[in-house]
């Protein structure tokens, strides 16, 4: 069985809080204690996106928090973040943080924290993939006339299992008023076994682009089926490029594949 590891310096892996989905969230209000009159007034995770994580490649990303007191910041001694709904996470902390002053009462102090994918299927002991959603984030801070903050929940964000999107579309060339047939495959991380998995039962758009044309849009919506897969047929009137979009899941990422031009015999 998984063991389920301790929060702080390290992989934090700890309790769970509440619910909705923001990237972005001022402070006031989230459960804290202390002593003294410093404050978190704000925190941005990874720059306001989704932390995408796929089978094998370490993500980086930052979470800025805002502090005030009124003898200034002295920085942050804590940051801990994981699923609000089952608590499970499997992020690293190294413990250090930069602060940049805005005033003589306010700081932004941010941390830089780090998944490495082969981390994940020990860090918990339930279905690994499960831990996808929306996260929180904790956070101690302190002033420099010794003041300090506990804060909890004081920021959602959403952590993504990555996907992978392709276009295939035949015959190539296509007569003009004939059919073409575009496949593709929707294949999203799945973080039990670091492999991607075919994802059935998605909507998926088709865009279309003509050649020379700055934008595509869309023609039709197809489902995906067996392992992922898609399939459509069109009536072609002119060149032009096919692709599919997936406009993702609270638990996995938006994907849009690669244009296959195609040209008229």
């Amino acid at each position: 069985m998984r063991d389920r590891a301790r929060s702080g310096r390290g992989r934090t892996w700890a309790v769970a809080g509440g619910a909705a989905a923001l990237v972005l969230v001022t402070a006031t209000g989230a459960h804290a204690e202390g002593r003294g009159d410093v404050r978190v007034t704000q925190i941005v995770v990874n720059g306001g996106n989704n932390v995408v994580v796929g089978t094998s490649k370490t993500v980086k990303y930052k979470i800025a928090v805002t502090i005030k007191d009124d003898s200034g910041v002295k920085g942050i001694t804590d940051v801990s973040t994981f699923n609000t709904s089952n608590g499970y996470g499997f992020v690293t902390w190294d413990g250090d943080s930069t602060c940049v002053k805005k005033s003589s009462t306010t700081s932004v102090c941010t941390a830089t924290m780090t998944v490495d994918p082969g981390w994940i299927p020990d860090s918990d002991d339930i279905d690994s993939n499960r831990v996808a959603g929306v996260w929180q984030v904790n956070a101690t801070v302190k002033a420099n006339d010794g003041d300090y903050w506990i804060s909890d929940h004081i920021a959602e964000y959403k952590v993504k299992r990555a996907s992978r999107l392709t276009t295939d579309a035949t015959p190539e060339p296509v007569a003009k008023g004939a059919q073409l047939t575009v496949n593709g495959k929707l294949t999203r991380a799945n973080w039990e076994n670091l492999e991607y998995h075919g994802f059935t039962g998605q909507s998926v758009k088709l865009q279309y682009r003509p050649a020379g044309g700055a934008h595509y849009s869309t023609v039709k919506t197809v489902k995906t089926g067996t392992h992922g897969r898609l399939s459509t047929k069109v009536t072609v009137t002119k060149a032009g490029s096919w692709r599919w979009y997936f406009p993702g899941t609270t638990t996995t990422a938006r994907i849009v594949s690669a244009g296959d031009a195609v040209v008229l015999k």
